[in-house]
């Protein structure tokens, strides 16, 4: 199944007069590691630009590095971009059978090139006893290290609301948890500090998430949004040997899927920014703008072809139909039997070899008296038939 949509993001910033706009950074391009395929991908920025170029930031991420020649009353920024929402198991990797049990230790060559998202922040008291809480509740036993990220996981989800938070920054594990409510940065946040202290390597992404209309209500549970939208979001990934990394939602409680399209994964939020940049002091009003649109849809068991596909199918058909009339082309429809040999029933040719000479001078005599009896002088054909589970050969 797929569905393809077409995201339209736009970042615009009025100045209240004409400014030096200095050098901006920009990471609005999905990461290499994205897995949601995307078919196509635009970048429009306002004023004309002196300099365009793109880097790779020391994590690997994309980066637009911009020079304005002039001053400009505006700054403009578009992304336009096409993707393919097949669905995603979060779950499809293998991990490492040293690490498949929680806790483990990372070899020291991997832990030495880890070591940037190893760096754990010291914990505050509230931080330090929810650390502990943890612990005690999830890992007082060795533990399956997908059921501990799961676990983790779901249980930030629990103990912080979320809200909308505009001001500017990441706070703290402490404050997120003395507030017991946060943005999906600041859950996020939190979630990788939680991950550091537990000995994992984990980092700060942020992307675009798209969230579309689920066709039908769900029976057990909430049915998500009920209506398709795109925004800016926050999650966390961490580290996993053989898994590589494993991208967690603490806003939601599950794990990264399709619809999570991370622009820059880094060791701390503020190197994650999607513009940075600077102007003349100014008054500046701030929009900023995203749609998401279907373009594209398979039909599905949830969403099957409308009346108007159906006509167009049926119509299609009849003109094939009449097509084969006139030409004469009469279709027949006939079944494949299957023989086993009275003489030699468990020999290796009626059950795994499928081939074999005794097989193919019996099915060459059987066929000599169908023909005689049902087709005399009809035409034989010899061909390769199916291809069984667990036979090497097809019949």
């Amino acid at each position: 199944m797929t569905i393809r949509v077409a995201l339209n993001h736009q970042t615009r910033y009025s100045f209240d007069r004409s400014v030096s706009v200095g050098p901006h950074e920009v990471r609005l391009r999905p990461a290499a590691h994205c897995r949601t395929p995307i078919l196509s991908y635009s970048l429009k920025v306002e004023p004309a630009v002196h300099f365009f170029n793109w880097q790779q930031d020391p994590f690997g991420n994309w980066v637009a590095r911009l020079v304005f020649p002039e001053k400009a009353r505006a700054l403009a920024i578009t992304v336009d971009l096409v993707a393919d929402m097949t669905v995603i198991n979060p779950f499809d990797f293998f991990i490492d059978e040293f690490a498949e049990m929680y806790p483990f230790v990372y070899p020291e060559g991997l832990k030495r090139e880890l070591s940037p998202y190893l760096e754990a922040e010291s914990a505050k008291p509230l931080f330090a006893d929810w650390l502990k809480r943890a612990k005690g509740e999830l890992l007082a036993k060795p533990l399956r290290t997908i059921d501990m990220l799961v676990g983790i996981n779901q249980r930030v989800q629990g103990d912080v609301g979320y809200i909308v938070r505009l001001e500017a920054g990441v706070q703290t594990p402490e404050e997120t948890l003395k507030l017991k409510r946060g943005s999906c940065r600041d859950s996020a946040w939190l979630l990788v500090q939680a991950l550091r202290h537990l000995g994992l390597a984990a980092r700060f992404a942020s992307g675009y998430l798209i969230q579309l209309k689920a066709d039908v209500a769900a029976l057990d549970g909430p049915s998500g949004t009920d209506h398709d939208f795109t925004d800016l979001h926050a999650w966390t990934e961490v580290f996993i040997p053989g898994a590589g990394w494993i991208g967690l939602d603490p806003t939601s409680g599950l794990l990264a899927g399709e619809g999570h399209i991370p622009l820059a994964c880094t060791a701390m939020p503020s190197s994650a920014a999607p513009v940075i940049g600077a102007t003349e002091v100014c008054k500046t009003d701030f929009n900023f703008a995203m749609k998401v649109t279907r373009i594209h849809e398979d039909p599905r068991v949830t969403r099957p072809y409308s009346e108007s596909q159906w006509k167009a199918i049926l119509e299609l058909g009849h003109q094939v139909d009449a097509e084969m009339e006139k030409n004469d082309v009469r279709l027949t429809m006939g079944g494949e039997p299957t023989f086993v040999s009275i003489d030699d029933m468990d020999g290796p040719e009626w059950n795994v070899t499928a081939l074999s000479d005794k097989k193919t001078e019996l099915a060459g005599e059987l066929l000599d008296r169908l023909q005689g009896h049902f087709a005399p002088g009809a035409l034989l054909h010899y061909g390769q038939g199916k291809w069984y589970p667990g036979e090497p050969l097809p019949r």
